[in-house]
């Protein structure tokens, strides 16, 4: 049996997405990116970073009186973990799903139907 990964909530994604472009970092350090796009206490993010290392996503190393804070799991794991959940449980597991629902709610550019080609045909070579 899989041991399931911890899902983080969209504060705590917030929060991994800061100390995946600048880890480590410590609290303040995260505090202070966090209001560059919202109003967050200092306190808060503190408490939800300590649930997050209780979690297991993220860990923590003393450095003087400050703590650093790492993440646990790379970006790209940690958001095939949100996909696969995400597609579970609204798409009943269906990727083509998914893509048609997408494709049929949001104006595609060029570009990003010919990645999607590119994408398709290099997945067809493997075959």
């Amino acid at each position: 049996m899989e041991i399931q990964k911890p899902i983080p909530t969209a504060a705590e994604l917030e929060i991994l997405n800061i100390l995946w472009d600048n880890e480590p970092l410590t609290v303040k350090e995260i505090h202070e990116k966090l209001c560059n796009s919202k109003d967050v206490g200092y306190t808060t993010a503190l408490k939800i970073m300590q649930n997050m290392t209780i979690k297991g996503l993220l860990r923590r190393e003393p450095n003087g009186k400050n703590h650093l804070y790492y993440t646990v799991f790379p970006k790209e794991e940690t958001r095939g973990n949100l996909l696969d959940r995400f597609l579970e449980s609204t798409f009943s597991g269906s990727a083509s799903g998914l893509v048609m629902q997408l494709l049929g709610n949001k104006k595609t550019s060029t570009r990003e139907i010919e990645e999607i080609k590119r994408i398709i045909d290099e997945m067809d070579k493997k075959e």
